[in-house]
């Protein structure tokens, strides 16, 4: 089969690769269509110990199954593979199972490939009316989903104001979610000015640069953080209202930035988001099938062979789209 192989720091190739073979309680899906998350990227830069190279990665996809019973069904893969027997699964928190692994780290090779193994209980059935290519959002969007849901959640308010920091696919799916469960206001931090503008038709969601915009202080209920950067916790601990409640789902390095003095003064609430639960991933699944985050501007789609150039044009900065999609069949 044909796979994109991430083989050494900023080095991705496209070649032929022994086609794998589902173990017991699982089935070979032919992939279809494939995102390249920020997970990826940060392999990409040889700076995750845990997708040493040479490594088939990629983890947001959707496709037909080809073997077993449900062969030919239309299905959007759940990547993250836990023990459903463990406490936390059976608690409805996979994503916190000790268990818990995800395609794209060994042992599982990822989805940059015409085949994946995964099982049969990752699988969630697409509707006929959603294409593929949009169903393989349905991984990011489940991670904004939880962020925003439990953000809400903690909140415990009707109709706040939120600002969401960071225009990649995360930070863009949480905002169109946010407008879509009828928040009051929702700001967009983005730098990028290409990534600002593919959001110019989104009505309900304001798009500013913050090198050049301050807000203000407490200026919002509910700040999700999907960058995780010193720079965007210092703003989340400026920016969040008295007795607010900051999201932190984004995974750059480093643990500096947060005001604890400011925070605890006023009983500011900080929660960390990962992954999803499986409701939270039905969820995503569902709202892109009802159409429910808009025209996907944000998205582009390149063939799997130009994957390589792809990660190159990411790296540089020279995408104005949030998310790449690699079609693959």
């Amino acid at each position: 089969m044909r796979a994109l192989v991430y083989t050494g720091p900023n080095q991705m190739i496209v070649t032929d690769q022994p086609r794998p073979e589902p173990g017991p309680g699982e089935v070979l899906v032919a992939v279809h269509a494939v995102g390249i998350c920020g997970s990826d990227m940060h392999a990409y830069h040889g700076h995750d110990d845990r997708r040493p190279a040479p490594l088939v990665l990629g983890h947001e996809a959707a496709g037909l199954v080809a073997s077993g019973p449900r062969k030919g069904a239309r299905v959007a893969i759940n990547p993250l593979v836990v023990d459903p027997d463990c406490p936390a699964a059976k608690a409805g928190r996979p994503h916190l199972s000790p268990s818990r692994a995800i395609i794209s780290m060994p042992p599982r090779p990822g989805a940059f490939a015409q085949y994946v193994t995964i099982p049969e209980r990752n699988l969630l059935t697409v509707p006929d009316s959603l294409s593929l290519s949009v169903a393989a959002l349905s991984e990011p969007v489940a991670v904004s989903w939880h962020a925003m849901r439990i953000g809400l959640e903690r909140l415990g308010q009707p109709q706040p104001r939120v600002l969401v920091q960071g225009g990649g696919a995360i930070g863009v799916a949480a905002a169109l979610i946010a407008r879509h469960l009828g928040v009051a206001s929702i700001h967009l931090a983005e730098p990028h000015a290409g990534r600002r503008d593919k959001l110019k038709g989104e009505d309900g969601i304001e798009a500013f640069d913050p090198l050049t915009r301050d807000p203000g202080e407490s200026a919002f209920d509910l700040i999700i953080d999907a960058v995780g950067a010193v720079a965007t916790r210092q703003a989340a601990s400026r920016l969040v209202r008295p007795g607010g409640v900051i999201v932190h789902v984004g995974l750059l390095p480093g643990q500096e930035g947060y005001d604890i003095r400011r925070i605890t003064l006023q009983e500011i609430t900080i929660t960390g988001s990962y992954c999803y639960t499986p409701d939270d991933f039905a969820a995503a699944l569902n709202a892109l099938a009802q159409g429910a985050l808009g025209q996907l501007a944000w998205v582009e789609a390149r063939a799997l062979e130009q994957g390589p150039q792809a990660f190159a044009d990411l790296d540089s900065g020279r995408v104005d789209a949030a998310k790449i999609v690699l079609e693959v069949q």
